[in-house]
């Protein structure tokens, strides 16, 4: 007689993975599901809801597989059904692409269902009793989803009528406190697991405020752009031209390694200096705006006047003579989301 078989939404944080143990504990062969995309939700990034998924799979003998969503999450997060959370976060848009996903990896590994570790009113947006039966609607899997810490307190699952699950096996969890949790992985033998996380990069007020910036003047901005809102200080010049300026070695090597080969960029050759990146179709007024902001942040700032090295142009490097730039102009273009309500933007 064959094992029955569940697919497993992973991010390799505590609830995740005790879902996955509370399954296996009866038996049930698990394969999960990492789900990757280009706003933190990446194993190797310490801003990220998802963390190492390889450590407890080795250590408790489940299968990984990494599935990134790529463009599909973009397309979500300009337009989600469901609206936006208190940032740029579409969190139930997000968890019904990634179980439409799995849906199919269960269908290819002849599965019986899908385990997720979400709690019922752990997360205020995606978590609640009434958003959970809409996810499983929207994804064409009502019955199929077996959230194992909180399954007491929802129907049963068509697993756990058909007797592939023991319901009385399962826990009752509800609420954002983490202490049940830690107490179940005290018994099932986990202790090395992440301290819970924020969520990804869409939920940080800063980078939503500049996502949201760089879509109402880009609707088809590129990876690398994506990744540039993490880095640097930003000035929009104008609708169709912005300037990213990094802060420190670690943030200029950084953006440099984001530069393609027409991206026009600067520096103040001779001091220490920033490396300044232009996006977007800038004009020459544009260039020497940019020039400005690069000497302003460069150790030639006290000057009268500074050289800037222009690079990228389609030419020669030449030099700019420009004034460092000055607080009102700073004041004016720096996209901060302290003053967003009043930021404008000249033509």
């Amino acid at each position: 007689m064959s094992r029955t078989r569940a697919v497993a939404l992973y991010s390799g944080g505590l609830d995740s993975t005790l879902a996955v143990l509370a399954v296996m504990r009866q038996g049930i062969e698990v394969r999960a599901v990492t789900f990757l995309n280009h706003f933190g939700c990446d194993i190797s990034d310490r801003s990220s809801c998802s963390k190492d998924p390889f450590s407890a799979a080795l250590k408790f003998g489940f299968e990984v597989k990494l599935s990134h969503l790529s463009e599909k999450f973009i397309e979500i997060v300009k337009n989600p059904k469901f609206g936006h959370g208190k940032n740029m976060n579409p969190c139930m848009d997000c968890r019904i692409l990634m179980l439409k996903e799995a849906r199919d990896f269960m269908q290819m590994t002849d599965s019986s269902f899908i385990i997720t570790g979400e709690v019922i009113g752990q997360r205020p947006m995606s978590q609640r009793r009434d958003a959970l039966n809409i996810i499983d609607r929207e994804a064409g899997l009502r019955g199929l989803v077996l959230r194992p810490l909180s399954a007491k307190l929802m129907k049963p699952t068509l697993a756990e009528e058909q007797g592939l699950v023991d319901r009385e096996l399962l826990l009752g969890f509800s609420g954002r406190s983490r202490k049940p949790q830690m107490a179940l992985a005290s018994e099932y033998g986990l202790t090395d697991y992440p301290a819970p996380a924020g969520g990804c990069l869409l939920t940080e007020p800063n980078y939503s405020f500049r996502l949201r910036e760089l879509l109402d003047h880009d609707p088809s901005p590129t990876l690398a752009d994506f990744h540039l809102l993490r880095l640097g200080r930003h000035f929009r010049l104008n609708n169709h031209c912005k300037v990213i300026i990094g802060r420190d070695r670690a943030e200029n090597e950084r953006i440099a390694g984001l530069i393609a080969g027409d991206t026009i960029h600067m520096r103040v050759p001779g001091v220490g200096s920033p490396v300044a990146m232009m996006a977007g179709a800038p004009r020459e007024k544009d260039l020497l705006e940019a020039a400005s902001l690069c000497a302003r942040y460069s150790d030639a700032r006290g000057l009268p006047e500074a050289d800037v090295l222009v690079s990228g142009t389609g030419g020669p490097e030449y030099m700019v003579r420009v004034k460092p730039a000055d607080d009102h102009f700073i004041g004016e273009h720096m996209l901060d989301i302290t003053k967003k309500d009043k930021h404008r933007l000249p033509v």
